[in-house]
């Protein structure tokens, strides 16, 4: 779990010209120029453990009709929503999920993915 890639599936269902980024014990998913996910499995936090997916709060509640599973993503003491949804790792569905959201990214979903100047070339 510590060297290895959390969640493999994801890259059967993903463009296969992605780059993976790892950071902050957290596994860090581009295309293009664009931020589209965080696979992270932990033992400390564990509440943050899945698949977060980059979109903005405006794409929010579309997402989630589209794709029940994707909950909202708060850190510890901050009540405000941010721009990530987040499929907890635990969650019932947690890889026919991921793998609809995976599939909305390969087929261009604009709702998913946000531009970043740090997304590598």
């Amino acid at each position: 779990m510590i060297n290895s890639v959390p969640y493999e599936f994801v890259f059967d269902y993903l463009p296969s010209d992605i780059t993976i980024r790892k950071m902050f014990g957290m596994h860090y998913i581009y295309w293009r120029r664009k931020i589209l996910m965080i696979l992270r499995n932990r033992r400390n936090q564990p509440e943050f453990n899945g698949v977060w997916v980059a979109t903005n709060t405006s794409h929010h509640e579309s997402l989630q009709k589209d794709v029940p599973e994707l909950g909202p993503f708060f850190l510890a003491g901050n009540e405000r929503r941010g721009n990530w949804l987040l499929i907890q790792g635990d969650t019932n569905g947690f890889e026919e999920a991921t793998i609809k959201v995976c599939e909305l990214i390969s087929h261009g979903d604009p709702r998913i993915g946000n531009l970043t100047e740090k997304a590598p070339l």
